[in-house]
């Protein structure tokens, strides 16, 4: 794993109540016993900017990525991505799982791309926890201007931390976790109940 993430971290932060998983059954065979199935499984995300799939009710397991794209479409990726596991969503993105590298890949329909996103998925945990942090706990205070320039400080810093160790989540300007992280810093991704929203908007 490139990032240490416990259960234990995730619910001092979000509560029990916050974090979603996956199932054991929720995995093809060939992935059920990665390291990225046994995180989401056993660590798992906390909610909101990123949603985790919901296993099918018949199967008990998540979308395929031929179930939501057609792989051929793409290029530069495996012949066997049809396969893969999709395992949550983020913008406009499938967010899926390679067994084999334990990487973890989003396709982008509309465009019609694929990319690397993260190298393994306590890459994707540790930068969902720490975008949810801040959204959860950032105010604003009295001086708006200044408090757009330190979110602006608070994202690089997420964006650096990350890059240290995974230079994929924010390779470019380009990837969903960039603009993620862009939204962030223009104040629109923060809901009703966060500080940061009724300090912007009473």
């Amino acid at each position: 794993m490139l990032f240490d993430v416990t259960r234990g971290d995730l619910a001092a932060v979000f509560g029990e109540d916050r974090i979603a998983t996956l199932p054991a059954t929720a995995f093809p065979p060939a992935a059920a016993d990665t390291e990225g199935a046994r995180l989401l499984r056993t660590v798992g995300v906390p909610t909101g900017t990123l949603r985790l799939g919901a296993p099918d009710k018949e199967s008990g397991r998540p979308a395929l990525v031929r179930d939501v794209v057609d792989a051929e479409d793409f290029e530069g990726v495996s012949q066997d991505a049809g396969a893969w596991p999709v395992i949550g969503w983020l913008l406009h993105a499938h967010l899926a799982l390679d067994p084999g590298s334990g990487k973890v890949y989003a396709f982008d329909a509309d465009e019609e791309s694929v990319r690397a996103l993260h190298t393994d998925v306590s890459s994707l945990v540790q930068v969902t926890l720490r975008f949810q942090r801040l959204l959860d706990a950032f105010t604003f205070g009295d001086d708006e201007e200044a408090g757009f320039e330190r979110l602006e400080r608070e994202v690089e810093a997420i964006r650096q931390q990350t890059s240290g160790l995974d230079p994929l989540p924010f390779q470019d300007d380009e990837t969903v976790w960039s603009v993620v992280g862009e939204e962030i810093a223009a104040g629109q991704r923060f809901t009703g109940d966060s500080p940061g929203a009724r300090s912007l908007y009473g």
